[in-house]
């Protein structure tokens, strides 16, 4: 991407959002950083069919390093032993404290990259979260594609190609799961990944239960006999 190709759809070009992105660019392969500046750009447009506006109603600059860092955790820059999300928040926060960024600025970005796969959570901690949670959901979902302008989506993927994201990230998410297991712990996402494309055997909640040595009993609901 150029400068030119920033400055036509807008994003934010200070100093910290220009090295996020070249950061992320540098780290990541096309398919990760493509969708990383997606996310922002599906967000935005989300967000301004709702009559919630970049500036005004949320910190636009948070929004684009939300979304455009959210997916650290899936390099080998953000890599560590815990879900991917976490990873990518830690690697986040840590980028933006090395290039002096106040607290309250990373708490926000990391909470915005920690709960982007939690559905139902993300929205809840404040605007930033929530337009980073919408941006990133619809560009592997597909949710509320609806809502975008006419022809949006089209432009938007004619500068940031897929690449095949959907599989390709299901593929790196899960590639990491079977190198270090305790980056898929129970019920995550990442878990369902790994049973899903790994095999790995996915325990169920009565499982956990029923493993527990607690001596807990099935009741006599028909769902435990």
């Amino acid at each position: 991407m150029t400068l030119s190709d920033a400055a036509r759809w807008g994003l934010p070009d200070s100093d910290i959002c220009s090295a996020a992105l070249q950061l992320v660019t540098d780290v990541s392969p096309a398919f990760l950083t493509n969708h990383c500046v997606r996310s922002y750009l599906f967000g935005r447009e989300l967000a301004a069919a709702d009559g919630v506006r970049a500036g005004l109603d949320y910190d636009d600059e948070l929004a684009f390093l939300s979304c455009v860092l959210h997916d650290l955790g899936v390099t080998d820059f953000g890599g560590g032993d815990q879900r991917f999300e976490v990873d990518g928040a830690d690697a986040a926060a840590r980028f933006l404290r090395e290039h002096g960024v106040d607290d309250e600025t990373v708490q926000t970005v990391w909470q915005s990259i920690a709960l982007h796969t939690s559905v139902g959570l993300a929205h809840r901690f404040g605007p930033v979260q929530s337009v980073s949670h919408l941006g990133i959901a619809l560009d592997i979902n597909g949710f509320g594609k609806n809502r975008l302008s006419p022809g949006f989506a089209e432009r938007v993927h004619a500068a940031w190609p897929r690449h095949d994201l959907g599989y390709a990230i299901a593929e790196a998410i899960a590639g990491d799961a079977r190198a270090n297991p305790m980056k898929a712990p129970p019920f995550s996402f990442p878990a369902h990944l790994h049973h899903l494309i790994n095999g790995d055997p996915a325990p169920t909640f009565l499982d956990l239960v029923g493993n527990s040595g607690w001596g807990d009993q099935p009741t006599t609901m028909s769902v435990f006999r």
